[in-house]
């Protein structure tokens, strides 16, 4: 699919920074996006902590030693208490996939909770 037709695109945000959203109304369980990861042992962690990358980074794995960086539009979501999308990892496929979990209208902005559950109220690490 080329970028001209693609359901999402990437633009500023008023929330923070960047942000990803609809280019059409996308509806509740499509797929809006299956991102490749690129995984790193839980050993490299505090080296990449000291980059830009620090806030863009995944956990990965039920045992918790990799973490991983999203690539696609993935790590440019940003954050909300109501999401209006989720996110669930594929282990297998080395993927992260983002699907819609309410009605997104054209050129509203994509949100997932980054603590990975839609209803998860607990602070996330830049909330004071």
């Amino acid at each position: 699919m080329s970028l001209q037709q693609s359901a999402i695109f990437v633009a500023p945000s008023d929330l923070h920074g960047k942000g990803v959203f609809a280019a059409r109304d996308i509806e509740v369980d499509e797929v809006i996006e299956v991102c490749p990861t690129l995984l790193f042992p839980k050993a490299q962690l505090e080296a990449m902590r000291q980059t830009v990358l620090d806030d863009y980074y995944f956990d990965w794995g039920d045992d918790g030693e990799w973490f991983a960086v999203c690539l696609g539009y993935g790590s440019l979501y940003n954050h909300s208490y109501t999401p209006n999308a989720e996110y669930g990892m594929d282990f297998e496929a080395e993927t992260i996939d983002f699907y819609c979990i309410r009605p997104i209208s054209a050129g509203e902005e994509i949100l997932i909770n980054y603590n990975g559950d839609a209803d998860n109220q607990t602070k996330v690490w830049f909330e004071k």
